[in-house]
């Protein structure tokens, strides 16, 4: 059985980007566990308060059969076990496992510890046997084992040996510096496989590319616990991507890790550490990224609807993935109806032609529906028999202006049809787009009171044709949320203000449909 041992807490944080609370941490572990990860390591408690006090809380927490594990150094040079404060925030930290990085590359021996190579083995075999003596089980990194295998082979195994003979429950090899390639790491772990009888692990950083098939290579090797992190997160280019790496293990080769239902998950836990992490989750990871299994090419769509195997690896089902088909000018009918399908919406081909004809055009203009799947919804149920826009605009006034005393200011007025009624609204903004969002979102309020719970949560704006200056035309991409429903609409013009204004009123129109107060012609 291959394990997982997850060091997002620990190596992910180390990551440029990442600062994670100790709520953060806590949040985020007990998801782990609930998927099923066998080792979460979660910072080195000798290193800052914020560790320490996570240790304490977390240790309080029922995480099932998952172990907690604290990281931390070998003791230092001329210091005995006992008086290593290092190793005492080990033990106060009070997990059931710790983990151990000692150098194994003579390099590092001589020039960064500065000490002998038999310095380092004992302050190994020491550390190891202290903290088997305390009752823990003891993983230990070999850092940069790769590399120091490579320029003293017998030292690199004789730090192994000593792990070994101290009683290391784990002997794992770090590829530290993340250069080698794959068939070196199977090369070199197949052989300490043969030499060293301890379980051997596999961690592996990402710097040439290599990260995720070091770590396959490394279990063809025999290597029965897997180190890394939730979505590759890690210092400089980043670890080993466990999401990435898991279902390979479990769906390629034939390794059960997780339960099939926990594979399930996979997808929500990816972007679920993604969300407490801040950052916007990559959605072109494998496995888990919203286009993982999203189909552009006409063609390709056209085969998908009649075997979806015929290009995908596998079912998206398996690790908590879905299959689409975008919209774009590269689409084919078949993409129209795949994506009606999926809305559930029923068209047939005819109405199917003609939004592809009306997609195809608007993308000749500037629109681009890849990311505002609203605004492709409402161009299906604008056909459907009997739907009513439940607006429509008269007209618009957007000025913009400096005055004394108050700086900047924008203001907006909107006129806008509701059933037989005008409404007309101003509103003033931080600028001319929000000005105009909060004018119409006035408007409208008093006839669809639902539009109090939306909120715009981004807006990003693109140049299209940049040669041309000023006169150059200008995309617009909103997304708004209610709740825990989001969505994304698209406009384009030569001018802002009119591509913004045709992004807001489909994400107003959009909000009364997905939130129930459209498509009757008004309230």
């Amino acid at each position: 059985m291959v394990t997982l041992y997850d060091t997002t807490l620990r190596d992910g944080t180390q990551r440029e980007d990442i600062s994670l609370s100790v709520e953060d941490k806590l949040t985020i572990a007990r998801r782990l566990a609930d998927f099923g990860v066998h080792y979460i390591e979660c910072g080195w408690p000798g290193s800052n308060p914020k560790d320490a006090d996570f240790y304490a809380r977390a240790n309080r927490m029922n995480l099932g059969r998952t172990r907690l594990t604290a990281f931390g150094s070998t003791r230092r040079k001329g210091m005995s076990c006992a008086e290593d404060p290092n190793l005492q925030a080990l033990l106060k930290a009070g997990t059931p496992v710790v983990t151990l990085v000692g150098k194994s590359w003579d390099y590092h021996v001589k020039e960064v510890l500065a000490a002998t190579l038999d310095e380092n083995l004992g302050m190994i075999r020491d550390s190891i046997a202290w903290m088997k003596a305390q009752g823990r089980e003891v993983v230990f990194d070999a850092e940069h084992f790769f590399d120091g295998f490579a320029a003293n082979r017998d030292y690199a195994l004789a730090v192994l040996r000593a792990a070994a003979e101290a009683g290391a429950d784990w002997l794992v090899l770090c590829e530290t510096n993340g250069g080698r390639l794959p068939w070196q790491v199977e090369e070199v772990t197949r052989e300490v496989v043969a030499r060293i009888g301890r379980p051997v692990g596999i961690h592996c950083h990402n710097d040439s590319g290599c990260a995720v098939a070091n770590s396959l290579a490394a279990v063809r090797a025999g290597a029965t616990q897997v180190q890394g992190t939730i979505n590759g997160y890690g210092e400089r280019v980043g670890n080993a991507d466990l999401v990435t790496i898991l279902p390979n293990l479990q769906l390629k080769m034939g390794h059960e890790v997780v339960h099939a239902d926990r594979l399930r998950e996979l997808t929500p836990l990816s972007r679920f550490v993604a969300e407490v992490a801040n950052l916007k989750h990559d959605d072109h990871q494998p496995y888990t990224g919203h286009s993982a299994f999203a189909h552009k090419g006409g063609i390709h769509v056209a085969a998908i609807l009649k075997a979806a195997d015929t290009y995908q690896h596998i079912d998206p089902e398996l690790v908590g993935n879905e299959m689409r088909s975008v919209i774009s000018e590269l689409s084919g009918r078949g993409n129209i109806l795949f994506q009606a399908k999926r809305m559930g919406i029923d068209i047939d081909r005819e109405d199917a032609q003609r939004v592809l004809h009306q997609i195809k055009h608007m993308e000749h203009e500037g629109f681009t529906f890849e990311a505002a799947e609203a605004s492709v919804e409402l161009m299906f149920r604008r056909l459907e028999e009997g739907y009513e826009r439940p607006f429509d605009l008269v007209d618009y006034f957007v000025i913009t202006e400096r005055r004394h005393g108050r700086g900047l200011l924008a203001e907006a007025t909107v006129k806008v049809k509701v059933g037989n009624e005008v409404k007309f609204t101003a509103a003033e903004g931080n600028g001319p787009v929000n000005a105009l969002a909060t004018a119409l979102q006035k408007a409208l309020v008093g006839d669809y009171p639902v539009l109090q719970t939306v909120r715009l949560t981004d807006y990003k704006v693109r140049i299209i044709d940049s040669a041309t200056g000023t006169g150059a035309s200008t995309r617009v991409l909103i997304d708004f949320q209610s709740g825990s429903e989001g969505w994304t609409t698209v406009g384009a013009s030569t001018n802002i203000i009119e591509a913004s204004w045709r992004a807001l009123s489909d994400s107003m129109e959009y909000a009364l449909l997905r939130l129930g107060e459209a498509g009757a012609g008004g309230a």
